[in-house]
């Protein structure tokens, strides 16, 4: 970055800033990830420069032959890697990935169906200060808040009974295994469109460690960020039947040019994800998630649904007598990222709700395993029991640092 060093020395500064912030710290943010080199490689290049309006070999500027090879190579790789007929590689991000699917697939006031967002499910699932829920008749289904887990015979019930247009089936804070042949059964009860959101466990999905609703569902979309540990952007997959309202929904409904460095960094990714190496990731994520929620479990804490069968756990603060947002603040303080989360039946405010969110993909990018599971659930655990002792906090804080030395992001940061 000598350049930009040169040419701007406060952002240069910032960003090593950054750098170091990542470097000695853990990160618990269930959505975040560490991208390889390549993938940021792939980023800076002069793919930034070109506009490209359109779909391969019908662009509305000229000189795209290239990134049209670009494209396709993305959405091939996008196509073997989760066995979908169909990719389109152009969102920009999640939810406008996700509004796409409803611009292509419904009329304003239609109704559709999704999970509560207090119950572990998305802003753009339906929440009514979302472009979702202002623009679409969503009804709600939410988990058994006793067991934590969704009960397909109660989601059932509700589906029969609102008869939605879409049923609308992803997470972005539940730790099980979704039935998504189940869900399919159910839709097809109603002739629903199956519209499944796999952001969070896309990666998973891809590392064949959980099961995937590509052979069931009707479209499906995610980002490539969380953990399939590429460049932030969205894809979109569904049955060649949805190919062409889906590719119009896009561009031109709701995008102009796409950004074809990001295009070229998702096509990395994807071949990173086809890897033996990566399943093997894929599937040290869970158990390290196992690991970090069974280490907190013994300490005391509430998990919801008693355990995880992927990346995250959600835990439930009540009986510390802390909120999510509290507990967040005290972690940071000692190095260590988390989000805050609500619990199902949360009687708190979401800014502030009785749980926070955990998640091991950045820590296991990084090569930690289980006994550094246990390990940083004791450094959980000091610090939210001694959160009123700086002098202690800045202890734990020299701990997470030596703890984060050991496995260095060097792998991770372009020089």
């Amino acid at each position: 970055m000598n350049a930009l060093q040169k040419v701007d020395s406060e952002i240069y500064d910032s960003i090593k800033k950054e750098e170091q912030r990542q470097s000695l710290g853990l990160e618990l943010i269930a959505s975040e990830n560490y991208i390889s080199k390549a993938v940021m490689e792939a980023m800076g290049t002069v793919l930034n420069n070109k506009y490209s309006e359109g779909y391969i070999g019908k662009r509305y500027y000229a000189g795209n032959e290239v990134v049209d090879e670009v494209e396709n190579l993305a959405i091939e790789r996008a196509k073997a890697l989760f066995g979908a007929d169909h990719a389109n590689v152009q969102p920009l991000s999640g939810s406008p990935a996700n509004a796409a699917v409803y611009f292509a697939t419904l009329n304003p006031g239609d109704k559709v169906m999704g999970l509560k967002l207090t119950h572990g499910g998305h802003l753009s699932h339906g929440h009514p200060i979302n472009f979702s829920g202002l623009l679409y008749n969503f009804v709600q289904y939410g988990v058994d808040e006793e067991t934590g887990l969704m009960d397909m015979d109660k989601i059932r019930e509700i589906a029969l009974k609102e008869r939605p247009k879409i049923l609308v089936v992803g997470f972005s804070a539940y730790s099980r295994n979704v039935d998504w042949k189940t869900f399919k059964i159910i839709a097809d009860e109603i002739n629903a469109i199956t519209f499944a959101d796999i952001a969070h466990v896309a990666g998973l999905i891809a590392g064949k460690v959980i099961d995937s609703p590509v052979p069931y569902f009707d479209i499906v979309t995610t980002t490539t960020h969380k953990t399939l540990r590429g460049p932030r952007g969205a894809i979109i997959l569904c049955k060649d039947k949805y190919k062409q309202a889906i590719d119009r929904s896009v561009f031109p409904g709701l995008q102009g040019g796409p950004h074809d460095h990001i295009t070229a960094a998702k096509a990395v990714c994807f071949k990173e994800a086809a890897t033996k190496e990566f399943q093997k990731y894929s599937a040290d994520v869970i158990k390290n998630a196992k690991a970090l929620s069974a280490a907190l479990m013994a300490r005391g804490y509430k998990i919801l649904t008693d355990g995880t069968d992927n990346h995250l756990m959600v835990v439930d603060l009540r009986n510390k007598e802390m909120a999510g947002r509290d507990a967040e603040i005290i972690l940071d303080k000692v190095g260590i990222s988390i989000s805050r989360s609500t619990i199902p039946g949360d009687t708190r405010k979401a800014m502030n709700p009785s749980g926070i969110r955990l998640g091991t993909p950045a820590v296991t990018t990084r090569g930690m395993t289980d006994k550094e599971m246990a390990d940083i659930a004791g450094f959980i655990d000091q610090a939210l029991c001694s959160h009123n002792d700086e002098k202690k906090l800045a202890r734990i804080k020299e701990s997470v640092e030596e703890l984060c030395k050991m496995f260095p992001l060097t792998d991770f940061i372009p020089r």
